[in-house]
């Protein structure tokens, strides 16, 4: 797919996710298949540039282009500030999220609350595409506030005369959260009317799925963002149903476990050890869900404090599990309440 002068391997993206679109991640499942991955929102207050968190989110060091930073924020000219910190730290596109339905983002007036006050839209668009004129500027979005101001529309028209370069749209108002369902038949539209290019967001978590929403709504590209979570390989899946009609083979337990345990070490060596086994939980938590025994294996690695013991007792959950079938069950859809409790820690991070 050429997008914004780049060449990707597929018109496949992954979403922006707090505190799990790390530089492990993104790369990962670049592997596996993803054409461009967005990175973790970055803020737009200067003041918290030096900290542990900003610096982290920034390093891209040895990161598989195109770099997509996604930055936050209210004010035009911190957003414009923020834009060129990133570029100058080898962003090769800026993402602008006004889409983030948290509560502690819309209480500043920042992600999805940015679409109730379309000239302040304007202003922080114009902002940022003078701020780097040559680095595209892509836009997130939802399909409005609420279910009462859908303007998802408007706001591609306004996006489209700043001089942004392509918008995602998740199909879903703020107000819905991640419950009910997409609204593709809004995404439809806004491709209609758009002249930039359009990715689709929301629900897709299957290859067929994929099909459908790419067929439904006629975007040029698919953004995946919990479905992805420990199924990094969802992405190669969905590349070769998309080309062949076909299922790509079964994957290995053997496959699963070395995946993970290459997640930990980047893992590990990105955060160090002590803040990497933290990290590591959910990973492991989401890599293992609906797996045999796999409800009492989280629960005793909840409280493993090292990297070794976490290494220990992935290979030896593994084992047993290889022990009993070669291939990985079929992909397991988390619950209602594994999704919420999901969404929870997204939102919190």
């Amino acid at each position: 797919m050429q997008f914004l002068g780049f060449s990707l391997p597929s018109n496949l993206f992954v979403a922006p996710m707090a505190g799990v679109t790390d530089r492990p991640f993104r790369q990962l499942c670049k592997t596996m298949g993803a054409g461009l991955a967005v990175s973790e929102m970055v803020t737009s207050n200067s003041l918290l540039y030096g900290s542990v968190k900003t610096r982290r989110r920034a390093n891209h060091d040895g990161e598989v282009a195109p770099i997509a930073v996604q930055i936050a924020g209210a004010d035009p000219a911190m957003m414009a500030d923020a834009a060129r910190y990133n570029v100058d730290r080898g962003a090769q596109i800026i993402d602008i999220n006004m889409g983030c339905p948290a509560k502690k983002i819309c209480n500043v007036m920042a992600g999805s609350a940015l679409l109730r006050d379309e000239p302040l839209v304007g202003r922080i668009l114009e902002a940022v595409v003078n701020a780097v004129p040559t680095t595209p500027v892509t836009l997130k979005i939802r399909t409005g506030w609420d279910k009462n101001s859908r303007n998802a529309g408007r706001i591609l028209s306004i996006a489209e005369a700043a001089g942004v370069r392509a918008l995602a749209l998740h199909g879903r108002t703020r107000a819905c959260g991640y419950s009910g369902q997409a609204e593709y038949e809004t995404i439809r539209a806004v491709k209609a009317a758009a002249c930039i290019p359009i990715i689709a967001n929301g629900d897709i978590d299957s290859p067929e799925k994929a099909r459908f929403v790419l067929a439904t709504t006629g975007a040029d590209a698919l953004m995946i963002g919990r479905a992805a979570q420990g199924r990094p390989w969802l992405f190669r899946e969905i590349a070769h149903f998309l080309r062949s009609g076909r299922h790509a083979p079964a994957l290995r337990i053997a496959e699963i476990h070395q995946i993970l345990l290459t997640h930990l070490e980047d893992l590990y060596s990105f955060y160090g050890c002590a803040t990497g086994v933290l990290m590591a939980r959910k990973h492991i938590s989401w890599y293992t869900r609906g797996l045999p025994g796999s409800a009492a294996f989280r629960q005793a690695m909840n409280r493993v404090p090292t990297a070794s013991g976490q290494r220990q007792a992935v290979n030896d959950f593994f084992f047993l599990l290889a022990g009993e079938t070669e291939y990985l069950p079929a992909s397991p859809q988390p619950s209602a309440s594994l999704a919420a409790a999901d969404d929870r820690q997204e939102l919190a991070a």
